[in-house]
């Protein structure tokens, strides 16, 4: 009798796992599973994770994403990519987006099961973008509609949902200016390096061959004229060798003998001279500085100066990771019982930023209407004459920019208690309410595994406490829920809060730049980050062994890169502790009940289009 397993979606799991791997033809291959986006590298790739639940949109979206990746790891040739490869960013996107449908298709031929799977992860991946809300041209990516062009083309398939809408948009244009080249799309699929030149080709007829670069082929043809060229030249010195062979064949064998030990002995010789001069030319090339090794790619993109002991005991990792999913409801009814009181003050603010977030999506009218809410200022006009047209208006929605939020909550030892619980319910109502209001939202926390620097710390002392380590604890990022995640499948994983021993140091610096990353990897047109800390960055097992401001240094020059850069709208909320001295935007709150309606108020502002209003809520003086 075989034991049943603890989650019932881990035998769908493995099974797609090995699934991948014949695909992609590697038995090797590494397959996981992950909240962050689906990718691949050399030995493994990450595809969506799939919740206990299984649901239908879940199960099509990782076997299309699976099949996908599998049929790139098989079909695609980095090194032909990289080599046809255009300069420009446009031309790349282009180039990069016909590659994947090339590959696709490839696989539809020899695999028709995959086409479907694939449909399916297009769909999905189009519905997110909001490809069938577009309208114009001019806001559809022409380099996504020339990767369903090719796609339809190639396998005779219709475009998905989404992506059909963006297909149409540009077909005309594609089909004027592309239609002679894709006569030959048939015969090339099969071959990589042929469906680059052709790609290249489209990319030119499109309008983007100042971006193209040098041709690969006339390059190759040039390098292949020099190797030539370079044959020829040693011609005349293996024509002396061939005399010199002659005469010593016509020589006595006793003078042959002589003659070829004086020869080896002087070919030693300059073998040896040859190795010294190599060893030379090595430390000192051109007569140059001896050549040193790459500088190592810095650890912080804020400051070059950051360093860190070492990184490979840190770990970004999902909540259901860290607890089993029955300790993860038990603490998350623990969590519910311990603000029971609180939750009809959280939910009368969630309610208000709610209508206010509404009204904004709905504060215009369309007058002169033949149908809709009949307009009282023409009532007179009704009553003189009830067949009068135009005398209607209906409500035009105004929905927002797309937008994602993601809540940065410490979870560090000081926030035990009380402000952690407020915190993790402030989080999840705020992710519920937002999420009504099509607003997608990400929560993630920040801590250390261990008090007192972990193994980082065991290796330092290991290595004979070298001075200034930087950084010396190991780090431990949480995902809570990721912005593409809906919030009932994640509910639970805020209850992870709770955890006894989850609460240790903070390094905040390194945790805003994570956040700010994964933020900027997101394709919504607004991104706002909110940060919830009650203190400055500390870390005993670092701050004792450098400077003092360390940590602070590094926090203060995370905030400045993100606020140079603009991608994404910083706030903080700083609870029992002044923040205002790190964060320009920023409030800071003296007791933890007032949470809910700061990070209400903080976030209308922010959608908030008067910037007079948002600058009163704010805090902020002297605006225009």
């Amino acid at each position: 009798m075989s034991r049943p397993t603890d989650n019932p979606a881990d035998p769908f799991k493995k099974a797609l796992a090995e699934t991948t791997r014949v695909l992609a033809d590697d038995a090797e291959l590494s397959v996981s599973y992950s909240l962050d986006p689906p990718g691949q590298s050399t030995d493994g790739m990450r595809l969506p994770q799939v919740s206990r639940r299984m649901t239908r949109d879940e199960v099509l979206l990782a076997r299309g994403t699976a099949d996908g990746l599998a049929l790139r790891h098989r079909y695609h040739d980095a090194g032909v990519a990289a080599k046809y490869r255009p300069d420009g960013p446009m031309a790349r996107e282009l180039y990069d987006a016909m590659e994947s449908a090339r590959v696709e298709a490839v696989g539809a031929r020899h695999m028709p099961g995959t086409a479907g799977n694939i449909d399916a992860r297009i769909e999905a991946e189009a519905l997110r973008k909001g490809y069938d809300q577009i309208r114009d041209a001019s806001e559809a990516p022409l380099a996504a509609a020339a990767g369903y062009y090719i796609r339809q083309l190639a396998t005779g398939r219709a475009a998905p949902k989404g992506a059909g809408n963006v297909l149409e948009l540009w077909r005309g244009f594609m089909e004027d200016h592309c239609g002679d080249s894709v006569d030959g799309l048939q015969d090339c699929l099969a071959d990589q390096a042929q469906f680059a030149r052709l790609a290249r080709q489209l990319i030119r007829d499109l309008g983007y061959g100042d971006q193209l670069g040098e041709d690969p082929d006339t390059l190759d043809e040039d390098d292949q004229a020099d190797d030539a060229a370079g044959e020829e030249e040693q011609e005349p010195e293996s024509t002396g060798q061939d005399e010199a062979e002659d005469e010593e064949n016509s020589a006595s064998p006793e003078q042959a003998q002589d003659e070829q030990q004086d020869s080896s002995e002087a070919q030693v010789s300059m073998d040896e001279m040859a190795d010294a001069d190599l060893a030379e030319e090595a430390e000192m090339p051109d007569g140059e500085a001896p050549l040193e090794p790459p500088a190592p790619q810095p650890v912080s993109d804020a400051d070059p100066d950051y360093t860190v002991f070492r990184t490979d005991h840190d770990e970004e990792i999902g909540a259901e990771d860290l607890a089993e999913p029955a300790e993860l409801e038990r603490l998350r009814a623990y969590l519910d019982q311990q603000l029971d009181p609180l939750k009809g003050a959280v939910s009368r603010l969630a309610n208000k930023l709610q209508r206010r977030l509404q009204a904004k999506q709905n504060r215009s009218w369309e007058f002169d209407r033949e149908e809709g809410i009949l307009d009282v200022a023409r009532l007179a006009r009704v009553v003189a004459n009830p067949t009068t047209p135009l005398s209607f208006k209906v409500e035009k929605d105004t929905e927002f920019r797309d937008t994602v939020v993601t809540l940065l909550l410490d979870n560090s030892g000081s926030m035990r208690g009380r402000p952690i619980s407020i915190a993790a319910i402030c989080a999840d109502v705020l992710a519920r309410t937002l999420e009504r209001c099509q607003v997608k939202v990400e929560i993630l926390g920040f801590t250390t595994r261990a008090w007192k620097g972990g193994q980082s710390r065991e290796g330092w002392l290991a290595e004979g406490r070298p001075q200034s380590p930087g950084r010396l604890n190991d780090l431990r990022h949480i995902v809570y829920k990721s912005a593409d995640a809906p919030w009932r499948r994640t509910r639970e994983n805020l209850g992870l809060m709770m955890k006894e021993g989850l609460l240790k140091e903070n390094i905040d610096g390194e945790a805003l730049e994570w956040a700010h990353r994964r933020l900027e990897r997101r394709p919504e047109a607004r991104k706002i980050l909110m940060v919830i800390s009650d203190g400055a960055p500390v870390d005993d097992s670092t701050l004792s062994v450098n400077p003092a401001n360390f940590l602070e240094k590094h926090l203060r020059d995370v905030i400045a890169m993100v606020e140079r850069r603009r991608a994404v709208e910083l706030t903080a909320i700083g609870i029992g502790h002044d923040v205002t001295r790190y964060y320009d935007r920023a409030v800071t709150i003296t007791d933890v009940e007032q949470l809910a309606g700061a990070m209400t108020e903080q976030l209308v502002s922010l959608f908030d289009a008067d910037p007079r209003a948002r600058a009163r809520v704010l805090g902020m003086r002297n605006v225009a």
